[in-house]
């Protein structure tokens, strides 16, 4: 019980510490930039390149089950495209930038922290939670997002370049919008955007209570990527669930 209370509470009060030392000390914007290219700009082609291939996939074997039941793949194209906009595209694409950016923030919280250099930015009137953790929960919040947009186009284009060449079927089908609205991009939203506040929350926890030597970074750092994606699986099931309770 303690550990359940541990991971969900840790990083709430994290955040609570953030925003707070935020809101007296502010935040350096630029720190934030850095931290957004970071995330966003070195994960981007891990995300394209990962849902890409999702997308092949999926639709390989979406072809298989169609050809057993509905005999055209293309008939699943518009529900393929609103599962992907509604739960694979966010999600997925978070868990691979948990993967990349999750274990790259742990490293370097972490490394900090057994080099004692988090004591010394207190001991020079700094604040580790404005200046090491704000920026990079900005970077995840505005990063995150937009990675998912792209992973999702990515997995789309692919899904529809597999139809059309490797099952003769019409690929636009799998851009059909029809059953998209608007409920479908909120939930879409409230998981990507979740999902960029949780990761950098959960490696800033794993990676500042890290203490020893070299063997302490590996662990924060494993505890981090674990910890950032079974959130991220943890918060598409909330609003999943959320969602369907409220019937939208």
């Amino acid at each position: 019980m303690s550990a359940v209370l541990s991971f969900f509470g840790a990083p709430a009060v994290m955040l609570a510490r953030t925003v707070r030392a935020s809101l007296r000390d502010g935040v350096p914007w630029r720190e934030s930039l850095v931290q957004l290219h970071e995330l966003g700009g070195r994960s981007v082609w891990l995300v394209m390149s990962g849902m890409a291939f999702f997308g092949a996939v999926l639709v390989t074997i979406a072809n298989s089950q169609a050809t057993r039941f509905v005999g055209n793949v293309a008939v699943l194209g518009p529900a393929y495209f609103e599962l992907l906009i509604r739960e694979l595209g966010p999600v997925m694409s978070a868990m691979l930038t948990a993967s990349r950016a999750g274990a790259s923030h742990a490293a370097e919280l972490s490394t900090m922290s057994v080099n004692e250099q988090v004591e010394a930015l207190e001991m020079s009137a700094g604040d580790p939670y404005a200046d090491l953790v704000a920026p990079r929960v900005i970077a995840g919040v505005l990063g995150v997002p937009l990675l998912s947009a792209l992973g999702t186009v990515a997995a789309t284009l692919s899904a529809a370049t597999v139809a059309s060449v490797a099952f003769g079927v019409d690929g636009r089908a799998f851009m059909d919008p029809r059953y998209v609205d608007g409920w479908d991009l909120l939930a879409a939203g409230l998981k990507a955007g979740g999902c960029g506040l949780y990761i950098p929350l959960a490696a800033a926890v794993a990676g500042l209570n890290a203490k020893g030597g070299a063997e302490a970074v590996g662990e924060a750092t494993t505890s981090g990527v674990v910890a950032a994606s079974l959130g991220c699986l943890l918060i598409d099931f909330a609003v999943s669930l959320a969602f369907q309770l409220l019937r939208l």
